[in-house]
């Protein structure tokens, strides 16, 4: 069982915790110079972020989402709560806040763009390089509201 709040402070450490076992988890595709950059990047912004956690019945994070304006910039749940509905429940979550809401994906994440289209998105573009210039295309999705 959980249930959503918004983050706090303290849950930085968690985040960050989140955010690492997530990304080994799902992004094999990304190099190791890569991967290490990016996690430089994230820990300079992420914890002080206004984020919607998932959290369990101890309140601990299982999940997070960020949002910003109508446009998902984050999802991410723990590895080992993977298949519980939490990305469901946070998805839907930020449907009823932003309908038509936006978000990318990378296309080598099969797995999140299986996801996100269960989810009722469609792709409305896509991008050869992600958001700092990498070469990992970018899925451009809205939600069908």
């Amino acid at each position: 069982m959980f249930t959503i709040r918004s983050s706090r402070p303290t849950d930085g450490a968690r985040i960050l915790e989140i955010w690492r076992g997530a990304v080994d988890a799902t992004h094999h595709f990304l190099s190791v110079e890569d991967r290490i950059a990016i996690g430089r990047e994230v820990c300079g912004f992420l914890p002080q972020a206004p984020l919607t956690l998932a959290i369990d019945e101890n309140d601990r994070p299982l999940g997070f989402m960020l949002i910003d304006k109508g446009h998902m910039e984050a999802l991410f749940i723990d590895p080992a709560a993977f298949g519980r509905g939490i990305g469901t429940a946070l998805v839907r979550h930020g449907l009823a806040l932003h309908p038509g809401m936006t978000t990318d994906v990378n296309e080598q994440n099969e797995q999140a763009v299986g996801f996100y289209e269960r989810m009722g998105f469609v792709q409305i573009d896509r991008s050869p390089h992600d958001g700092q210039g990498r070469l990992y295309p970018l899925i451009h999705l809205a939600h069908r509201s």
